[in-house]
């Protein structure tokens, strides 16, 4: 079996940390360990995480938790990084949760199956819309250019973060740069499977109205030194005429994501229909 490590990091989650653990704690799988680091949480979520984990000796081994200040979300992430020792990496933020009890049991199938995957990616549930979303079944510039598959939908391995982690100098992309990096730089086996990985809280740190202008910054910027100035241009007029910022929209409306997300799928040929979320 593949050995997995579920990397959460926490500032002041409440509730939403040990939510975000008891998805894993009713996996059907038991080769996981958890690394939660935290930045110095003054809420009461830890002390929380902390009596759960008595509740359950078994569980709690396999949680390792460091409480230490850190310079924001993604360099937590590094420095959980240097703790895992699982062959894959799965990054899940507070308030996130896998999808179903299957789902690591799912994944460890697949990665059986295609053991020379560096990462591997599924669909997701956004709780906002109330519907699954579907990425294109194989990664391609465009693909990178317009929309990567969700970050808590992709199990890395472990080797794509052994020369280096997260650049910190950008504040909500930084996810999306290193990803691209696996891509063009590292040329990473990128592989789709049909699973839903994740059920996605929404409305997280990248998603703010604050943040917003930041993200398009730090993608202009981000893309710029992975392609080529004819790619950019014409990835973005295309994304133009296609009328993409009314289709994400459109995503976004619980009135109206069910259906664009099922268009999203028959066009892909990507997704199984949802059986329950396990959150």
């Amino acid at each position: 079996m593949v050995k997995f490590s579920i990397i959460v990091v926490s500032y002041r989650a409440g509730e939403r940390l040990t939510e975000t653990l008891r998805s894993v704690y009713a996996q059907d799988f038991s080769e996981y360990e958890i690394i939660v680091k935290d930045g110095g949480s003054d809420d009461g979520s830890v002390e929380e995480l902390r009596e759960f984990l008595l509740r359950d000796a078994e569980f709690s081994e396999r949680v390792m938790l460091e409480v230490s200040p850190d310079d924001g979300i993604y360099d937590a992430m590094n420095r959980a990084i240097f703790s895992a020792t699982g062959e894959y990496l799965l990054f899940l933020n507070c308030g996130d949760s896998l999808f179903r009890e299957t789902t690591l049991t799912e994944t460890d199938a697949f990665l059986r199956e295609h053991p020379d995957t560096d990462v591997a990616y599924g669909n997701r549930f956004h709780r906002i819309s109330r519907a699954e979303e579907y990425p294109a079944r194989r990664i391609t510039p465009f693909v990178c250019y317009r929309n990567i598959p969700c970050h808590q939908a992709c199990f890395y391995r472990r080797e794509l973060f052994s020369e280096r982690g997260y650049d910190t100098r950008y504040l909500v992309r930084a996810d999306y740069e290193h990803f691209l990096w696996c891509y063009f730089t590292k040329k990473a086996r990128i592989r789709y499977m049909e699973l839903t990985v994740c059920a996605y809280e929404g409305g997280g740190f990248s998603e703010t109205k604050e943040h917003r202008e930041t993200s398009a910054r730090e993608h202009a910027e981000i893309v710029k030194k992975y392609m080529s100035l004819m790619q950019r241009f014409w990835f973005k007029g295309y994304l133009l005429v296609t009328l993409a910022p009314f289709r994400h929209r459109l995503a976004e409306n619980p009135k109206y994501a069910k259906t664009y997300q099922g268009l999203v799928k028959r066009l892909y040929g990507t997704g199984k229909p949802a059986k329950k979320e396990g959150a």
